[in-house]
């Protein structure tokens, strides 16, 4: 096997080398079947093993009780745009929405085709998405409140979750879904790709409180209603099945080898801390998210000369750092440091930014 590169790509992203290893070892014979993973039956008792198994890791680390279910879906957070309200948000109903960045601007665009109801109750649009609102005040009459936990476009992240008193809060957490600790007691549902920090792509993870089904309309077509998912265990047709069995073994890697969310939160902030702690030091990189608002996940940056960047992104590639190149609608840099990214990986991008900063600073 050739060199492994550092890999900084937002999604499809990195994944932990025990897992990749693990994949590697019974790709061709899994669990003692004689079949590979992409060959057992879903309707198996094998594979009913991974996807209960998955499930009840993903409650051990968040701790969620018995009050939630767990969903393997498909067509990524953008589906849940549309899903959370066609489900969740009456006709006579309104939604609160935060607005913070690309992500959070579809979400509402969805709610809008849709011919629902929908409010911008605070938004971040004024400074190009750069921090997180505070001091929001929600509606007590709304049906929920909307928000992105992790924006990787614009490098920020919720500091701590707002208080919606009775209001439900719901969330795309698909950037930092198992990046660290909190409660997940105030969220009615909680959506996330898994292609970023928990798995590979094609699988969403949809965690939904029990009291939120009640309001599922019995319109809807089959595969749009969560309680489909819900009664027939995220199989009521063929799911992703390979990428659900990556997705449990991140799980038992978060658990077992890193320890927890706690261990998980601990390694993420080092490694954040290393990277801009350089940036904040330098004169020839700008950091461009608000500090207090900044993401242990996406660290986004601009070098004080535009006109280096593409140069900045090649002989970072020639050095063995891939992905480094800022989302297409922003420019500039950013390095997503997702829980798979080692703090050998971030040391060694800082390495080569001191070096690329003396050779053209």
């Amino acid at each position: 096997m050739g060199e492994r590169i550092y890999n900084f790509n937002p999604g499809p992203a990195t994944l932990p080398l025990p897992v990749l290893e693990e994949i590697q070892a019974e790709f061709l014979d899994f669990n003692g079947s004689g079949m590979s993973i992409t060959e057992v039956s879903h309707r198996s008792s094998t594979f009913d093993d991974v996807i209960n198994d998955a499930a009840d890791r993903v409650k051990r680390l968040l701790n969620t009780g018995g009050d939630y279910k767990v969903l393997f879906l498909q067509g990524g957070a953008s589906l849940q745009f549309s899903m959370v309200p066609m489900n969740l948000l009456a006709d006579d109903q309104v939604a609160d929405y935060v607005n913070t960045g690309t992500w959070s601007t579809k979400a509402i665009k969805e709610v809008e085709i849709l011919g629902k109801q929908v409010r911008v109750v605070a938004s971040s649009e004024d400074r190009d998405f750069n921090y997180i609102p505070k001091n929001v005040v929600f509606n007590k009459d709304a049906a929920y409140a909307h928000i992105t936990s992790n924006n990787t476009i614009r490098g920020t992240q919720w500091q701590s979750f707002p208080d919606t008193g009775h209001v439900p809060l719901i969330s795309d957490m698909s950037s930092d879904i198992m990046g660290r600790t909190f409660d997940v007691a105030p969220f009615g549902l909680i959506y996330a790709g898994a292609q970023k920090n928990v798995g590979p792509s094609g699988v969403t993870l949809v965690i939904i409180r029990q009291d939120m089904l009640e309001r599922v309309p019995g319109h809807l077509p089959t595969m749009l209603k969560y309680t489909t998912f819900v009664n027939k265990n995220s199989m009521y047709n063929t799911p992703p099945c390979f990428a659900v069995y990556v997705l449990q073994l991140v799980m038992k890697w978060i658990e077992e080898s890193v320890g927890g969310l706690a261990n998980m939160e601990q390694l993420n902030r080092q490694k954040a801390a290393f990277l801009y702690d350089y940036l904040d030091k330098s004169d020839f990189y700008n950091g461009t998210a608000a500090k207090e608002d900044r993401s242990i996940m996406n660290v986004t940056f601009l070098l004080q000369d535009s006109s280096l960047e593409g140069t900045f992104i090649e002989e970072a590639l020639a050095n063995g750092l891939v992905g480094l190149k800022g989302h297409r609608s922003v420019g500039g840099c950013r390095a997503s440091i997702y829980n798979a990214s080692t703090l050998e990986a971030v040391k060694a991008l800082v390495s080569f930014m001191a070096e690329f900063e003396r050779k053209y600073g």
